[in-house]
């Protein structure tokens, strides 16, 4: 009987250890999940691509952002069928933060009251002047542009682009053309008058002024700063985009300072960086705001679509935030691992 009573024991205080176990093994998974999102999270809505330190780690993974949120449920039904609720409701808090960062891109926004001229924006990223240079003049013509911004525009491009038409649509232009991706061009339905050089960018990015019917003044420029992959792009990235002009009458006069009056400004071009990345989103609270946000278009991708690893949104025209946004158009451009860009606003 002793011996008997001596195996139940041991065979009971095995099954505890085991349902011990269990119990922590499905604690480890449920909570581990919620911390990893969560993690995520954090980083998101502590601009961590500005974090010294962390910034070189944070930028290229931020840009996933809308891919994260997608997948932030995951954990919370994890957490469920664990039968952990605890867990649930902090994955759960989580999944909120990811998504209330990402849904609004996805949503039209208010529009100022805007009564002024229209202007029609359009801008690609050639790769490596690689794009197609009949599609480009084509989407000059169906969407009537008053204005194309270039980016990776390399001299050798250039005949192929104008001699395909280009020039004869869009008669003037200010161009900084470069070898490699470095090269960037503006072309103009009306004369432009080019402004001064950012200074201190590794990359073209031209800016010219130029005159509406009417007589409203609008400055562009043609924006493209090097991607932030390792701690001395991430440097040049941050510079270059802190050094563009700032937008409306309402912005600070940090970065570029603070613009003249009457003249409206637009960026437009390939930013190398999504609305997930805080360097945006300072520029943008310069007195921008982003078109294909404006309009409920934010989440649609770029750049990489058909490639290897998720697309993503990097191409932005920016516009000054007294400005309203009529139309946004993400276009196929074959030859390059971009799509062309298109917007048309009123001014105010």
């Amino acid at each position: 009987m002793i011996a008997r009573f001596s195996v139940r024991g041991i065979r009971g205080g095995g099954k505890a250890r085991r349902k011990a176990r269990g119990r922590a093994w499905r604690s480890w998974v449920a909570w581990g999940g919620a911390a990893g999102w969560g993690a995520f999270a954090l980083l998101r809505w502590s601009d961590g691509d500005r974090i010294p330190g962390l910034g070189v780690f944070a930028a290229p993974v931020l840009a996933v952002t809308p891919y994260v949120a997608a997948t932030a449920p995951i954990p919370v039904v994890a957490a469920l069928v664990l039968r952990r609720p605890r867990a649930a409701i902090a994955a759960g808090l989580v999944t909120a933060g990811l998504l209330a960062a990402v849904l609004p891109r996805a949503v039209p926004g208010g529009q100022p009251a805007a009564r002024g001229p229209e202007l029609r924006v359009l801008s690609a990223n050639l790769k490596f002047g690689s794009g197609d240079p009949a599609r480009i003049v084509d989407l000059v013509r169906r969407m009537d542009a008053d204005v194309l911004s270039l980016q990776e525009y390399p001299p050798e491009a250039v005949a192929k682009f104008e001699g395909a038409g280009l020039t004869g649509l869009l008669p003037y232009k200010v161009t900084d053309t470069r070898w490699g991706a470095a090269g960037s061009g503006l072309y103009s339905k009306y004369p432009l008058r080019a402004l001064p050089s950012l200074p201190k960018t590794q990359m073209a990015m031209p800016s010219a002024e130029f005159t509406l019917p009417g007589g409203r003044r609008v400055q562009i420029t043609a924006v493209h700063p090097v991607p932030p992959i390792n701690a001395e792009s991430l440097g040049d990235w941050r510079r270059d985009l802190g050094e563009l002009p700032s937008g409306g009458t309402t912005a600070s006069a940090s970065g570029g300072g603070a613009p003249e009056d009457g003249v409206t400004r637009v960026l437009a071009g390939d930013f190398n960086a999504t609305l997930d990345h805080a360097t945006l989103r300072r520029l943008i609270g310069r007195g921008y705001a982003d078109a294909a946000d404006r309009v409920g278009r934010g989440l649609v991708p770029t750049w990489g679509v058909g490639q290897a690893g998720p697309p993503l949104t990097i191409d932005h025209v920016l516009l000054d935030r007294r400005c309203a946004v009529r139309d946004v158009r993400i276009l196929d451009l074959p030859g390059s691992d971009h799509r062309a860009l298109f917007a048309r606003l009123q001014l105010p």
